[in-house]
């Protein structure tokens, strides 16, 4: 959830941030600000030198409302850019890429056109997807050469999800090795043994409980369509507004917590992490 934070006296708010998040780089804090990630006092802006005054509630982490059916995002925040890898947090409500039915309203589209400049089109090509209903950090890169060089070590990738599931399963720590097989005309996917199913890892942990529902820290040790929606749907315990595989609601409890990889030219670690929104948190209550 938004940190919160109190200011003592008055000053910018670029200063503020560099003072309050003394751990982060100046970079990041800047991203986060040109991201529409601060508030103050429940306002989002991203005035590197918007005057506080104190007393001032100053949020970092906020997210503007999801984009939903019938809205429109024009900007994707933006949680880490280079010239080869841009992660953003994608909103619940939003395709990754485009399909034959929509192929203006999402995040390749908007992204694409949010860094993009007269005469200077922007060239981008998702390294992975999530699904429309999560949201979370999506990774992009900006050529086919860059895609596939992260690809090639994807495995090794960490990929740590935040879900709110139905009731609380009975094990608070557990790894669920199940495998999965796609039903391509029901577009869902079968759990258990069969010919043509593969090899699926997903490890979580309780984090928090209410009487309907619980918080889970979810990581993947593979990567399957569904994944986690199709083993805690197994386990009796479906995701929170998953109509396909459980119950339909006002958003799937489902976020893509944090990536890591290696990048492939510097070959230093990377760490991409967006907290949920409001609303996702809401869930639990």
């Amino acid at each position: 959830m938004a940190e919160k934070y109190t200011v003592k006296e008055r000053g910018k708010l670029l200063a503020f941030l560099f003072d309050s998040l003394s751990g982060w780089s100046k970079k990041k804090v800047k991203q986060r600000l040109q991201g529409a990630s601060v508030a103050v006092n429940g306002v989002v802006t991203t005035k590197h030198d918007y005057l506080l005054n104190e007393g001032d509630i100053i949020e970092v982490g906020v997210v503007q409302k999801s984009t939903t059916a019938g809205q429109t995002a024009n900007k994707l925040e933006i949680i880490y850019q280079d010239k080869d890898l841009i992660a953003v947090n994608k909103p619940a409500g939003l395709l990754s890429v485009g399909t034959t039915k929509e192929n203006r309203q999402h995040a390749l589209a908007l992204l694409r056109t949010q860094l993009s400049r007269p005469k200077h089109s922007v060239k981008l090509w998702p390294v992975h997807r999530l699904d429309k209903e999560t949201s979370g950090v999506l990774l992009f890169a900006t050529s086919k050469e860059m895609r596939e060089a992260v690809m090639a070590t994807w495995g090794e990738s960490e990929k740590t999800y935040l879900a709110i599931v139905e009731g609380t399963p009975k094990v608070s720590k557990r790894t669920i090795s199940e495998p999965l097989r796609l039903d391509e005309k029901e577009y869902r996917m079968h759990v258990g043994d069969h010919p043509l199913a593969k090899h699926a890892v997903t490890h979580y942990n309780v984090k928090q409980s209410s009487s309907k529902s619980s918080l889970l820290e979810v990581k993947l040790e593979t990567g399957r369509q569904h994944q986690i929606r199709a083993h805690m749907a197994w386990l009796g315990h479906s995701v929170v507004g998953d109509e396909r595989y459980g119950t339909k609601g006002v958003r799937m409890g489902l976020h893509a917590l944090r990536l890591s990889i290696v990048h492939p030219k510097s070959k230093k670690p990377l760490c991409f992490e967006v907290d949920a929104p409001g609303e996702f948190y809401r869930l639990l209550r």
